[in-house]
């Protein structure tokens, strides 16, 4: 793991404690195409599925065979095989989460806080680590909910990965640091009830996944107009499919947003 310099890595352990020390993607932020499905016995050491479901859930499965659902609401269940062992959640609205997830998933975790204290995840199963970043969301009349929302981290095969929620504000240079490198990044392009598209590009930019995946498209003009903006400085790829096989081996050579068939 790379070193942290000054007062900024001091105040970063300081707030998430030692045993963050242990993420591989834990660093300041640095400012292929679609496969048909594979069963995780026939991935490779450190490969990774990915594959949109629906709306900002998306679908990751490692080598180890551990599966992961992202802003999980249990409405689209059906569209994958069997249940994940673990599912991300935020509340900002029912589609992305649910009071009452399957029992038979292992971890269902919560990425909103408890009376205006943020919840902190980090959780090592096997190879892979599951860790967030919470931030504020907009609370209607109540105006801010503090850590509303949680940026989900998932160090999973060779790769960082990010699923921003529902964002509803660009990151803190705080945030940002604890954010850390991301070869992957999942973000809302739907411009109005998350961070607009002009506040989102250069968080994109700044944070310079090689792989942007873009979800929570409410039609196809808000997705043109993200993909417009981000033309230019990363190449854009309609998939032929909704899944993508991803390592550090398999990352393109410029940044790239694959948009799945079925966003």
């Amino acid at each position: 793991m790379r070193m942290f310099l000054g007062a900024v890595a001091l105040c970063i352990a300081g707030m998430i404690g030692t045993a963050a020390m242990a993420s591989e993607c834990f660093q300041l932020a640095k400012g292929m195409g679609a496969t048909l499905y594979r069963a995780a016995d026939s991935l490779g050491k450190d490969e990774v599925l990915i594959r949109f479901v629906a709306h900002s859930t998306y679908l990751l499965e490692s080598a180890e065979g551990l599966r992961i659902a992202t802003d999980w609401s249990g409405d689209f269940a059906e569209r994958i095989e069997g249940l994940p062992d673990v599912v991300t959640m935020n509340h900002a609205h029912e589609t992305h989460w649910t009071a009452f997830p399957d029992p038979e998933i292992d971890h269902a975790l919560k990425g909103w806080g408890i009376k205006g204290k943020p919840r902190r995840h980090f959780l090592r199963l096997g190879e892979t680590l599951i860790r967030n970043v919470p931030t504020d969301i907009r609370g209607g009349y109540a105006g801010i909910e503090p850590f509303g929302n949680s940026i989900f981290l998932f160090e999973i095969g060779d790769l960082c990965v990010g699923h921003l929620g529902h964002i509803h504000h660009e990151p803190t240079e705080e945030q940002y640091a604890l954010l850390g490198r991301m070869d992957v990044v999942m973000v809302p392009v739907d411009g109005t009830f998350t961070l607009g598209i002009k506040e989102i590009i250069p968080m994109l930019k700044r944070l310079r996944a090689q792989v942007v995946l873009p979800m929570h498209a409410f039609g196809r003009y808000t997705l043109v107009e993200f993909l417009d903006a981000m033309r230019g400085d990363f190449a854009v790829d309609f998939m032929d499919g909704d899944e993508i096989l991803l390592s550090q081996k398999r990352l393109p050579d410029v940044p790239t947003v694959f948009v799945p068939k079925g966003l």
